[in-house]
């Protein structure tokens, strides 16, 4: 039997950051998040994956503007706003640490990753039955072509090579 989790925006953050460099913080009570995770017979190593991200947010009162023109020059929010993630084979290591291995759409470029996911747990809140995951992974910004040209703040340090997108989601059913 497949039971299908819906991602709870309210519940749902994600931390974008470079070397030396936070990009955005995104909370989800103000940023658009949508998703699922289906689960065959509760085993979690069945589990497949999506969700995607709004990243065209000006009205997060906690976001600065040197945060949104930094996301703004390095993803081209107007043009490209959602980066999105499909599971394409989920590996289960022990109770807690999963890889999951998917197509990321970044700028309307796919390209395969690997993520790695800690299962959080599961658990009842107001009748509601939540399952969480943090999901982390290392992106390399030339596959995407995240070129970064804006000033920054950094104080002359070199940016990475990578972006770290740190996601914490929470599904419900």
């Amino acid at each position: 039997m497949k039971t299908t989790w819906t991602l709870d925006s309210s519940q749902s953050d994600v931390l974008i950051k470079m070397r030396h460099s936070i990009i955005a913080y995104m909370g989800g009570t103000t940023n658009k998040f949508d998703g699922f995770v289906n689960i065959e017979d509760n085993e979690i190593e069945d589990a497949s994956v999506e969700f995607s991200l709004d990243i065209n947010n000006k009205n997060d009162s906690f976001q600065q503007v040197d945060t949104y023109l930094q996301l703004q020059d390095l993803f081209d929010v107007n043009e490209h706003p959602i980066i999105s993630f499909k599971s394409t084979s989920f590996q289960k290591i022990n109770n807690n640490i999963n890889f999951f291995k998917g197509d990321l759409t970044i700028k309307d470029v796919t390209k395969v990753v690997e993520l790695d996911a800690e299962f959080i747990g599961v658990n009842s809140y107001n009748g509601r039955k939540k399952v969480a995951f943090e999901i982390k992974g290392d992106i390399k910004r030339q596959d995407f072509g995240l070129d970064y040209n804006s000033y920054n703040h950094n104080g002359g340090l070199a940016l990475g090579k990578d972006i770290k997108l740190i996601a914490n989601l929470e599904f419900s059913i």
